[in-house]
């Protein structure tokens, strides 16, 4: 998915989407920060995870997203082995072919709500077992006008981690648990620009995650208190910085294969 868009509605006023409150006894300390009060900064930020370029859409179809996190759930601080698990896209696809992305997709006619509708995406997508994963929040939707969707962003915990793979490379190839703290190393970290927009992503490994998912990491180790300072001036040419990856992407910026 490209970067993009403005707050969307209110999930609790989109029929079918119902948001989640999370329990602080079931949040790791170190997550706190990003599970704060509706008027919290962070929270506040991690909720337009995405840029101010597109606009709200009028008709947008549903999906949902699992930002999965696991670490040590005892930890005040974040811990050492703190993940994220991430996904890359099959260069064969329509759209957002060759994507570095998180666990989600469109929400189908039988899906109680975001959160299901993440989970079964990922379970789908990775062999993730629902029952290892804690709902912690269902963030605010945001709108991608190119793409017409408009993504709820799940954050959930992984209490109980397990071996995960691509079930079917032809939509999923790879399935990446990344550390936290390889994102938050400034060696990893690098805008990334085309035509008229630029936007945070990051390396891991030799892929490159840019667009909607970059935007809503970058936010959510700000949220966090995570990030340090990076070279944040430096715009990369997007294609160019691709060509030199592993993702294999050939796009448009409406994110279908060209």
């Amino acid at each position: 998915m490209t970067g993009g868009g403005a707050p969307g509605a209110d999930p609790a006023k989109v029929p079918g989407i119902e948001p989640v409150h999370h329990a602080i006894e079931v949040t790791p300390p170190w997550l706190a920060p990003i599970l704060g009060d509706a008027e919290d900064p962070g929270l506040t930020a991690l909720r337009r995870a995405a840029s101010t370029v597109d606009k709200p859409l009028k008709n947008p179809d549903e999906s949902a997203v699992l930002v999965l996190l696991g670490g040590d759930a005892m930890a005040q601080d974040r811990p050492e082995d703190a993940l994220v698990v991430l996904t890359h896209r099959s260069p064969t696809l329509r759209r957002h072919a060759g994507q570095m992305s998180f666990p989600g997709g469109r929400r189908d006619p039988g899906d109680r709500d975001a959160v299901h509708t993440a989970l079964r995406e990922a379970e789908e997508e990775t062999g993730l077992r629902p029952d290892t994963v804690t709902p912690l929040k269902v963030l605010d939707p945001i709108d991608i006008s190119r793409t017409g969707f408009a993504v709820h962003p799940v954050l959930a915990y992984w209490h109980a981690p397990h071996d995960l793979r691509a079930i079917d490379p032809n939509e999923t190839d790879a399935v990446l648990p990344v550390r936290i703290s390889d994102l938050v190393d400034p060696a990893n970290r690098i805008r990334v620009g085309w035509e008229n927009w630029s936007g945070p992503a990051f390396r891991v490994g030799d892929f490159v995650v840019w667009g909607f998912t970059g935007g809503v990491l970058d936010l959510m180790l700000d949220a966090a208190g995570w990030s340090v300072p990076w070279d944040d001036g430096t715009v990369l040419d997007l294609r160019d910085t691709l060509a030199k990856s592993a993702n294999r992407e050939t796009f448009g910026m409406d994110g279908t294969k060209r």
